[in-house]
C-alpha cells in the first residue's frame, strides 16, 4: 500500500513529536480506508475511482477530523470512518468540479474527465459520494444528517458560484457567503465530526464545526491570493486561472471597490478585469503584473488573515492543550502557504 506523509505545509506547526506521530499514524489509517472503500469488482471502476485517492493531495480535511478528536478522546476507529467520509466527499466533489471547469490536471495528474470521459468522472463523482455516505450510514443517524445538510449546502454555494451575482446585494458579502457553502461547510463537518466522535460535548462539537468553516473559508481566500500571486503552480494549476476565466475573487472585487477610474493604471486594470481574457496570454500578464501591485492585494491579504485569526479566537474557550494549540497554528498556517 503506498501511503502519503502529510505534506509540509500542513505538518500542523507548533503540534509535539507525540500529537505528530498520532495524527500521522492516524492518516496512514485513514488512506488504508479510502483504498479499501473505493476498490470495485470492476477493474475499470475501481481504477476511476481510486484516481484521486492514489493522487494524494493535502489530505487537509480527514486532517482537522483527527486534529479536532484530539480535544476530547482521541483519534478512534470512528473517527478514522468519520475522517474518510469527508475525505471522499471532497474527492466525489472534484470529479465534479474537474467536468464544470473542463480541467485537465488534478494534484498533479491527469484528471479524470481527461483521462477517462466526462461522463465516467461524473458518474464515478456520484458513485463516490454513495461510498461516502455509506461510510457515514455506520456512524449512525445524526452522522447521516449532517453529510445530507453538509451536501445540500456543497451543491448550493456551487450553484450560486455559477450564477450571476443577484442586483443590489454587497459583492464582498455574497462572495463570502458563496464560500461558506461551497467550501467551509465541509471542513466544518470535518472538524464536527472529528470532536463528535470523540466525545467531546455538545459546546465543543459546536466550536470545532463553526472554526472549520472559518478555516475553510480563509482556506479558498488564500487559494485565491495565491492564484495571482504565485509565479508558478507544482500541483498542475497555472496562476492566473481566476482572471482567465472572468472569476471575480476577493482581490479583484477588492480592485473594484478601491480603484480610481481617473488613474491610467487603475483604469487600464479595471479595463482588463471586463474584458473576455480567455484566449488573451498577454492580456492575463498585464492584468496579473498591475494586480499584483496594487493596493487591493494588501486589503485582500488582510481582510483573509482576519477571517483567519476570527478562526482561531473561537478555541479561546477551549481548555490549553497540544491539541488546542495546534489547531490554532494551523487556522494561521492556512493563509501563509505557498500552495
Amino acid at each position: 500500500m503506498t501511503t502519503h506523509a502529510t505534506p509540509p505545509v500542513l505538518t500542523v506547526p507548533g503540534a509535539s513529536p507525540q500529537l505528530r506521530a498520532r495524527l500521522q499514524d492516524g492518516l496512514d489509517r485513514v488512506d488504508a480506508l479510502l483504498r479499501q472503500v473505493v476498490d470495485h469488482d470492476d477493474p475499470f471502476i475501481a481504477g476511476a475511482s481510486a484516481h484521486l485517492v492514489e493522487a494524494g493531495g493535502k489530505r487537509f480535511r480527514p486532517l482537522l477530523t483527527l486534529l479536532a478528536s484530539e480535544v476530547a478522546g482521541g483519534i478512534d476507529d470512528r473517527v478514522v470512518a468519520a475522517a474518510a467520509g469527508v475525505e471522499l466527499t471532497h474527492l466525489a466533489s472534484l470529479y465534479h468540479d474537474d467536468v464544470m471547469d473542463e480541467a485537465t490536471v488534478r494534484r498533479g495528474v491527469v484528471s479524470v474527465n481527461a483521462a477517462y470521459d466526462n461522463t465516467t468522472a461524473i458518474l464515478v463523482g456520484d458513485l463516490l459520494f454513495g461510498k461516502a455516505s455509506e461510510l457515514v450510514a455506520g456512524l449512525g443517524a445524526e452522522a447521516v444528517l449532517i453529510q445530507a445538510q453538509t451536501f445540500v449546502r456543497l451543491c448550493s454555494g456551487q450553484i450560486r458560484d455559477a450564477r450571476p451575482r443577484p442586483e443590489g446585494v454587497d459583492p464582498v458579502a455574497y462572495y463570502l457567503d458563496v464560500l461558506a457553502d461551497k467550501t467551509g461547510v465541509l471542513i466544518a463537518t470535518a472538524g464536527r465530526y472529528g470532536a463528535m466522535f470523540s466525545g467531546a460535548d455538545a459546546d465543543t462539537v459546536e466550536i470545532m464545526r463553526a472554526y472549520g468553516e472559518k478555516v475553510g473559508i480563509a482556506f479558498q481566500l488564500a487559494d485565491d491570493l495565491i492564484d495571482v500571486a504565485s509565479e508558478a503552480d507544482d500541483m498542475g494549476k497555472v496562476p492566473g486561472t481566476d482572471l482567465r476565466e472572468g472569476v471575480d475573487t476577493l482581490p479583484t472585487l477588492r480592485v473594484r471597490s478601491l480603484a480610481d477610474p481617473a488613474d491610467p493604471t487603475d483604469a487600464r486594470l479595471l479595463e482588463l478585469l471586463d474584458a473576455d481574457l480567455s484566449d488573451d496570454d498577454a492580456g492575463v500578464a498585464e492584468a496579473m503584473t498591475l494586480l499584483r501591485g496594487h493596493r487591493a492585494m494588501d486589503a485582500a491579504r488582510a481582510e483573509t488573515e482576519a477571517v483567519a485569526e476570527d478562526a482561531r479566537a473561537l478555541l479561546d474557550p477551549l481548555p490549553d492543550s497540544d491539541a488546542k494549540a495546534a489547531l490554532a497554528a494551523l487556522a494561521l498556517s492556512v493563509v501563509h502557504r505557498a500552495g
